[in-house]
């Protein structure tokens, strides 16, 4: 990427205004939870910031790329997690998807993301407003449990 190349991640837009009969799928509705809690600057991103809010029990949802390729920083979160307050673990495939959910790219005139950084765990300290994404993921996370 030093050389000049700039990778394009076409996001995928979330429509707010979905048809009842289609239900919304999980990542689907994270998508929009992240994007509410960005909107209220309820993001914490990264590793430092990531314990900082989970240690000062601020945490309400932490979310893990699964592409992840040191397991001692999963293993570190997953167990902080655990120790406060239980907080729930959501799992995303890709670091770069998870990165611009949350607000680390450009976005160009066409919407679409530009220069997006990955980023391995996103903790929600504060969700905004209620929304169906917030509902599906919460019955989500309750049935996992």
């Amino acid at each position: 990427m030093s050389d000049g190349e700039e990778e394009v991640v076409e996001v995928v837009e979330v429509v707010e205004a979905m048809d009842s009969s289609e239900p919304m799928d999980v990542m689907t509705a994270l998508q929009l939870v992240l994007k509410k809690a960005l909107a209220h600057d309820g993001l914490a991103r990264g590793l430092n910031e990531a314990v900082k809010a989970i240690e000062k029990n601020t945490a309400l949802l932490c979310v893990l790329a699964s592409d992840c390729d040191q397991p001692d920083y999963t293993k570190l979160v997953e167990a902080l997690c655990h120790e406060h307050n239980n907080v729930n673990i959501v799992t995303v495939p890709k670091a770069k998807d998870l990165g611009a959910w949350s607000g680390l790219c450009k976005i160009d005139t066409d919407g679409n993301a530009r220069k997006v950084v990955g980023c391995s765990c996103v903790v929600v300290t504060d969700y905004g407003e209620e929304t169906e994404g917030l509902n599906v993921l919460t019955e989500h996370l309750k049935t996992r449990a």
